[in-house]
């Protein structure tokens, strides 16, 4: 198995040291990069969308997730699979495919992953503010973008950042475990609504998809394995088995979140419009629930923004070599351009839905692109991708793109 060297703090991340793959299954790694993606994905603007469907949607809800747990898998594994098969991120087989295209996505992810990050920032900061009242959310973002830069400032970051992400990953569980304990909902209903929903929300499950997979989201683990050196048609079982993990990650908190908010709302009581989560985790548990509701934010919001940071740059890699060369160090200062931007203009909630509804647009692309490569021998060599895969593959691009193209008609004309 090769070796992975740890580049001086001024330069990149992880990078295999051999040109050989890692072929070995290295469980720190794998689920450093599964707890990646899932804790990315998990931030602020998941808390609140869980909550807040919930509400509008009750019981039905469940079947909202189920599908957007079904096509996040879809997804995910194609991307996943075409990325470390070809050796290469994703916005260099798009410009493999078209010269000039994979810019035009490194922009776009990145833009979208710097408008999810100003929000992560401030759920951060808001996380702090409720365990500590006399901190204000402006100097709590503070304090959790430096904790986030020190992990980056660190000799071995790459293996920290996968140890921090499991590590605040499982308390989030535990903790969201914790408060549903709290609320008896009525499990019954919720598969029953599972499989025969009383109401059909698209725009519900483009936002979950567009905040699961979306953007820089799904690419997050991906690029990590690709620092990593797991790539070749050798690595596929961790790949698989990682890209299942983090999807399940996600889906396990989604689910539990959605079971606590939705014992909460079958007691009668009407959630807090301003904040909902954190009034569903009162709600739940008392005083000891609100408390919890920060930590569980605080954690979401702190992984997100060294995913939404990590992975954004790893998309600009492409538009010069010095952005490569000096990674580490571009990491950092996206951290801190999210917080600089959050200290002085705010609006964290506006952002993440504008940036939620950009992300619904971008994986439709991103996957439709992955999906041709996965037919081009120049990219892929030998590898024969499963053809039910494509076919899954290219089902979620169709229903992903009419629904986006849906949800955009209801926001500009209804």
């Amino acid at each position: 198995m090769a070796s992975e060297k740890m580049i001086s703090p001024a330069s990149g991340l992880s990078a295999s040291t051999s040109s050989s793959p890692r072929t070995g299954f290295n469980w720190s790694l794998i689920m450093g990069a599964a707890f990646l993606m899932a804790t990315s994905a998990v931030g602020p603007g998941f808390l609140t969308q869980t909550t807040v469907f919930t509400q509008t949607l009750g019981a039905s809800f469940a079947f909202v997730i189920l599908v957007s747990i079904l096509l996040d898998i879809g997804a995910q594994l194609n991307i996943w699979r075409v990325i470390v098969v070809a050796k290469k991120r994703a916005q260099d087989i798009a410009n493999d495919l078209l010269p000039g295209l994979g810019f035009a996505i490194a922009g776009a992810v990145a833009l979208g992953g710097l408008a999810f990050n100003i929000g992560n920032v401030g759920g951060a900061g808001m996380g702090m503010n409720v365990l500590f009242p006399s901190l204000s959310p402006v100097v709590g973002a503070a304090i959790s973008a430096v904790i986030a830069v020190t992990i980056f400032l660190l000799k071995d970051a790459g293996k920290i950042m996968d140890r921090f992400t499991i590590v605040m990953g499982g308390a989030l569980i535990a903790m969201t475990l914790y408060v549903l304990l709290s609320t008896e909902p009525p499990v019954g209903e919720a598969l029953y609504r599972a499989v025969w929903p009383e109401e059909v929300n698209v725009i519900a499950i483009i936002t979950l998809v567009g905040g699961t997979v979306g953007g820089y989201i799904t690419f997050a683990g991906a690029h990590r394995l690709i620092d990593a050196g797991v790539t070749g048609q050798e690595a596929l079982p961790q790949v698989n088995r990682g890209s299942i993990s983090a999807i399940s990650l996600a889906s396990l908190v989604r689910v539990m979140l959605f079971l606590a908010a939705l014992g909460v709302i079958s007691q009668g009581v009407t959630l807090d419009p301003s904040n909902p989560p954190a009034s569903m985790f009162q709600h739940a548990a008392g005083n000891v629930g609100y408390k919890l509701f920060g930590l569980v934010l605080w954690a979401a919001a702190i992984t997100s923004v060294i995913g939404a940071a990590y992975t954004s740059v790893s998309f600009l890699k492409t538009l010069h070599p010095l952005i490569e060369k000096y990674s580490r160090a571009c990491i950092i200062g996206f951290i801190v351009t999210s917080t600089v931007i959050f200290c002085f203009i705010g609006k964290p909630i506006a952002l993440l839905i504008i940036a939620g509804a950009l992300n619904g647009f971008i994986l439709p692309v991103t996957l439709g692109i992955m999906l041709i490569a996965a037919t081009r021998k120049s990219i892929i060599g030998d590898y024969k991708h499963p053809v039910w895969m494509s076919v899954f593959g290219w089902l979620i691009t169709i229903m992903m793109a009419a629904m986006s193209l849906y949800t955009l008609y209801t926001m500009l004309f209804k």
